[in-house]
């Protein structure tokens, strides 16, 4: 039986997705996250080393990282499902966007996160204004471009396809998930219609719903 090791409004939820999709059977052990740290609890470090989610059990394999057990499941339980056939440009477009989603996707929106912590945290007066300056200056420097880069370059995609890996739905969709609702929650989208629309259509369908009544409710950190 496959076990995924849950985390609250983290990539699991992807995973979950994943299973639904596929119509596999599954159990789930949930995990929360510290209220003032917002880090996943030491309990999940008895499942791997270093303590996050995704996290899945199958059959004596422990396996981590999202890209890594999206490509386990398929390849094991898929029966070639949700993934496009080997040597074709769709399969290409596949293996890019399941490496993208965290590869290039998610760096600026977690330094995004990272620095508004950062002007947040309690810090004594006198040093604030240098905190502020020095957030700002990355901000400005890096991390607005390169969202702005990477939004307006899944834009343009979308506008080629109505899925990620060409016309049909995949395992890449489910990957590209995460990044697409933290640029919502971050940018608002308001001038992505391609982005916005396919957010629609993931959100509308059954697996999708079902993951999410499975996993508990979900919210993405700003």
């Amino acid at each position: 039986m496959i076990v995924v090791h849950h985390l609250n409004n983290a990539r699991s939820q992807r995973i979950l997705w994943l299973l639904e999709e596929l119509g596999l059977p599954y159990d789930i052990k949930f995990y929360q996250r510290d209220p003032d740290t917002m880090l996943a609890p030491p309990e999940l470090r008895a499942i791997h080393a270093l303590g996050k989610s995704p996290v899945i059990t199958d059959d004596g394999n422990t396996l981590a990282e999202s890209g890594a057990i999206i490509e386990y499941l398929i390849e094991r339980h898929g029966q070639g499902r949700l993934i496009p056939p080997a040597g074709s440009a769709e399969r290409l477009r596949y293996t890019y966007w399941l490496h993208y989603a965290e590869g290039s996707a998610m760096t600026p929106l977690l330094l995004n996160l990272i620095f508004g912590r950062i002007e947040q945290a309690p810090v004594p007066f006198f040093i604030r204004p240098i905190v502020k300056a020095i957030c700002a200056k990355v901000r400005q420097a890096y991390i607005t471009p390169q969202l702005r880069l990477n939004i307006d370059f899944i834009e343009s995609e979308l506008n080629k396809s109505s899925w990620f890996a060409g016309a049909e739905f995949s395992a890449a969709d489910i990957q590209m998930s995460f990044p697409l609702e933290a640029c919502e929650a971050r940018d608002g989208l308001e001038d992505q219609p391609h982005m916005r629309d396919w957010l629609a259509r993931i959100r509308a369908r059954p697996a999708f719903q079902r993951a999410l009544e499975k996993g508990g409710p979900y919210a993405l950190m700003r």
